[in-house]
């Protein structure tokens, strides 16, 4: 896992924060977008994908602004997390998400982002 490298991606969602925001932190937000099935206890996320399934520590939140989240099987120094922010210029909704990938599959990672986020855009009428 030591090539493993942090990223980020931006991507502007017509919206306000407050919209925004339960898309992201909730079981059922997140089911309408991210999985097929999302079901939490507590902090514990478990995210369905046609039969197969992952579990998702939310680690960190504040709301309307971001929302932290560990795979089981991340290190304790990886993360994936989902940033709002406000354009100080534009003032629109600036989603940034920031995860890890193995170097060769990079590319392919961000692809499944701006696919994921696509539909998450779909969902929200943005």
């Amino acid at each position: 896992m030591a090539n493993r490298l942090k990223y980020t991606i931006e991507y502007q969602i017509n919206c306000s924060p407050s919209i925004l925001y339960p898309f992201l932190s909730t079981s059922s937000g997140l089911g309408e977008w991210f999985a097929d099935k999302v079901k939490h206890k507590d902090n514990s996320y478990t995210f369905e994908w046609e039969g197969s399934d992952e579990t998702a520590e939310m680690i960190a939140a504040e709301e309307n602004e971001y929302v932290v989240f560990r795979w089981d099987w991340m290190s304790s120094k990886e993360y994936f997390e989902f940033r709002i922010e406000k354009s100080p210029v534009t003032n629109e909704t600036i989603l940034t998400i920031t995860d890890f990938a193995d170097k060769n599959e990079m590319q392919d990672q961000q692809r499944l982002w701006d696919s994921q986020i696509q539909e998450l855009k779909y969902r929200i009428g943005s």
